[in-house]
Order: structure tokens, then sequence, then C-alpha cells
């Protein structure tokens, strides 16, 4: 009996529903994130010239792109972000988590030195940027550590295999499209904004 083909919408259906299935390791991840997100805010005293060279990179980078150019570097970037999210986790999920602590660190850090240069109102600018992009990386992350833990399932092999592919369907069919949103928003802000 031939197995009948998946459209692309049931693809897209079976994504939401893995999702759903691992939403435990993405709350685990989004609450690592916010509270290194609340430390880097609270205490920023760490790692600051690494992060202030890390942003004086990214400004230099983005430095004179046009709005196309902007939203293609804001995609790229964050594409990979995600997918080494994702895909690293196949290490029992620690780099994911190292992944979410930095990640949430950073964001604390600029966001106390935007309140400190511009007010607390500044907080409110970077709210849109973060709508579709937190999100579509947190539930990378969480994917990730998810698929770290396949060696606890009772058939492991096949669980890692199934976690791979239900986990690249995600990448496909959710974060892709999240994350090009986000570069649309993101770009277009920051070209009009200057």
């Amino acid at each position: 009996m031939v197995k009948k083909k998946k459209s692309c919408l049931e693809y897209y259906k079976d994504s939401w529903e893995y999702i759903k299935e691992s939403k435990n390791y993405i709350y685990f991840v989004t609450i690592i994130f916010l509270f290194f997100g609340l430390v880097g805010f609270v205490f920023p005293n760490f790692f600051v010239d690494q992060i202030k060279l890390l942003v004086e990179q990214l400004l230099k980078q983005t430095e004179g792109l046009n709005n196309f150019s902007l939203i293609n570097f804001i995609f790229f970037n964050n594409l990979k972000a995600s997918f080494f999210g994702l895909v690293l986790g196949i290490l029992f999920g620690f780099i994911p988590i190292i992944l979410a602590v930095v990640n949430g660190y950073v964001l604390g850090f600029v966001s106390n030195y935007a309140v400190k240069n511009a007010g607390f109102l500044s907080l409110f600018s970077l709210l849109p940027h973060g709508i579709f992009e937190l999100p579509a990386i947190m539930i990378s992350i969480g994917l990730g550590v998810k698929l770290g833990m396949f060696f606890f399932s009772k058939n492991s092999d096949k669980e890692f295999m199934r976690r791979v592919i239900l986990s690249l369907k995600v990448f496909i069919f959710v974060i892709i499209p999240l994350l090009i949103i986000a570069a649309i928003i993101e770009g277009t802000l920051i070209s009009l904004l200057g």
C-alpha cells in the first residue's frame, strides 16, 4: 500500500502539535532567558567589554545598510542563532541552555543601557523587535533541549529520529516564517527610526 504524501498544511499542523508536546521545554528555557535578562538588567557589570564589543560589531555590520539589506542581515543572523540553538541540543541539551543564559543576560544588559541613556520608556521601543523573534528563538532553544534529552527515552534511537524530523518541520514551517516577519518589522523600524 502506497503511503499518502502529506500536504504543507499537515506538516504545519504536525509542527504545532510538536510545539505543544514540547511546551515544558520551551517554558523552561524561556524562564531561564527571562531570569538572566533580569540579572543582566539589575547587575550589568559582567562581561561589560565583551558585550560592548559585540554591540559595536553589530552596529558596524549594519551601518549604511538599506532597508532590504538590513532585513536580510537580521533574518540570517536570527536564522543562524535559531538553527544552532536547535541542532546543538544534540549535546545533551547543554548548549541551548547556555544560549538562553547568554542571550537573556545580553538583552538585560542592553535594556539597562537603554534605560540609563533614554529613560524607562525606551524599553517600549524594544518591544516590537521581540514579538516574533523571541518566540521563534525560544521555540528553537526549547526543542534543542528536548532533542538532547532523547537518550532518556525507552527506544532512544527511534525517538531521536522522531525528534529530529519533527524539530526540522517546526524549523521550516514555524520558526522561519516567524523570523521573516521579525526581520521585516525590525529592519523597517530601524530604517525609519534611524
